[in-house]
């Protein structure tokens, strides 16, 4: 469905804009970003490179979590704790989705580049593509999705680490397991308290 941008609300788009990036989501890979930064410096906080960091994550963060959205607006118009998102709901367009999605994804792993380090944006775009390109897809397709998902989702903290660091290390890789062993009973417990939902 196609909507006009002109005859809306302007706070309203950018309302529905910053709905499609799951700030809540958004805030939890911030946290685990940061401490795995924490973890990961060997000398005093470079508190620019801190803020940087967290700029590059959260713009590359709400991308991934928009073109998630992108890509499931017809399966989430089917769920009761979906549909009232921006898209199923027709306030924006799906290709007002899929422009800002795509934009601010590239902004942020640019970003990451430009003012943290190159390694820092490698990591996070392997999260960008893992997330939209291999998980999303796989959802409706098969229960392994959980373990692809789980991939992306502890990669965060890895972030952090080698924005501390430059560099990837043991340390970076128990944070990484650590992560990706808690994404399994997250993810099962909502697919448990949303199974109906899921079902159609």
């Amino acid at each position: 469905m196609l909507v006009a941008t002109a005859a809306r609300d302007r706070r309203r788009v950018v309302t529905d804009l910053v709905a499609l990036t799951k700030p809540r989501v958004v805030l939890m890979i911030l946290v685990t970003t940061l401490v795995g930064y924490y973890i990961g410096l060997d000398r005093a906080p470079d508190w620019a490179r801190m803020l940087h960091l967290v700029v590059g994550t959260a713009l590359a963060a709400g991308g991934t979590l928009a073109l998630n959205q992108y890509w499931e607006r017809e399966v989430d118009a089917r769920m009761a704790r979906t549909r009232s998102r921006p898209l199923p709901q027709g306030r924006l367009a799906p290709l007002e989705a899929l422009v800002f999605g795509v934009a601010i994804s590239v902004i942020g792993v640019g970003y990451l580049a430009v003012s943290v380090n190159v390694r820092a944006a490698v990591v996070t775009g392997a999260i960008v593509v893992a997330y939209v390109l291999l998980y999303t897809p796989l959802k409706r397709r098969t229960a392994l999705c959980t373990l692809v998902g789980a991939l992306p989702g502890a990669l965060p903290p890895v972030i952090g680490w080698v924005a501390a660091r430059d560099a990837l290390g043991a340390g970076a890789w128990v944070l990484f397991a650590i992560m990706f062993v808690w994404q399994l009973p997250h993810a099962l417990a909502i697919a448990w308290l949303y199974r109906e939902d899921y079902a159609r």
